[in-house]
């Protein structure tokens, strides 16, 4: 693998985001913040800074996981779809280094948007003087960015081999089921049922735990309370480790695809 290929590639992907626009929901995310700032405090009389707290970190979650699964998804299938894919392949470039450079590229719009959003959002709690753990809400918006990487790695792994609606509907369930793995073995440990307690154990060890990437409830909660070295370090490679491995199942699938 050419690793200059494909930081060109990355570097294409990021420039091709920024023309469409998609920075602009950085405009939208700081609306969104604005709304709730002068509208939760007539909800909630003494709990608005921590609503606050959740509901700006929750927001900039779901903003940016809608963004990664429905242009994660479409990486490929868009350039199929041009058959611009084509002019690619005929170029001295391999499907490996168009897999990596299609994510990184996608990752690094990502870590931008959550990037401004973190900035945006500290602004905000430090105008409405609501407490607050900068190193928190830091750790959580890096492992956000970690989580956002293993769904973009999932979006172009189902990407790769259906089509844009089925890929999108697929990567939203593996999320979902994925921030409940645990609970899904308790709750087949509690149905007495051999089968179904088989199945829950199959998806617990095939689908990755995506909480422990979520870190939301440790800065909204917990100011001064943060996970252990040790247990941060090991799901930054627990992340990491999901993300190259899905990222070889979508380039062994991609690499046998006749176009």
């Amino acid at each position: 693998m050419n690793f200059g290929r494909v930081f060109v590639i990355a570097k294409n992907v990021f420039q091709e985001m920024v023309r469409d626009r998609i920075l602009y929901i950085i405009g939208f995310y700081a609306l969104i913040l604005a709304i709730a700032w002068r509208v939760l405090p007539e909800f909630a009389a003494t709990t608005e800074n921590k609503m606050f707290l959740d509901f700006g970190l929750g927001t900039m979650s779901m903003v940016n996981l809608t963004v990664a699964i429905f242009l994660g998804t479409g990486l490929i299938n868009k350039e199929i779809d041009k058959r611009t894919l084509l002019v690619l392949i005929a170029k001295p470039i391999s499907r490996s280094e168009i897999i990596s450079g299609k994510f990184l590229g996608l990752s690094a719009v990502l870590a931008a948007l959550v990037a401004a959003m973190t900035a945006i959002y500290l602004v905000f709690l430090q105008i409405g003087n609501i407490p607050y753990s900068v190193l928190s809400i830091l750790i959580a918006a890096i492992f956000l960015i970690l989580q956002l990487s293993l769904i973009t790695a999932v979006a172009i792994t189902f990407g790769v081999f259906t089509s844009s609606l089925l890929a999108v509907t697929l990567t939203f369930a593996v999320y979902l089921m994925g921030n409940i793995t645990p609970d899904l073995v308790n709750l087949g440990r509690l149905s007495n049922n051999p089968v179904i307690e088989r199945i829950t154990q199959g998806l617990y060890l095939i689908l990755p735990d995506l909480s422990r990437l979520n870190l939301k409830n440790d800065a909204v909660y917990g100011l001064r309370a943060l996970p252990d070295a040790t247990v941060l370090i090991t799901s930054v490679g627990y992340g990491l480790f999901y993300s190259v491995m899905l990222l070889a199942i979508a380039n062994f699938i991609f690499s046998r695809r006749e176009f």
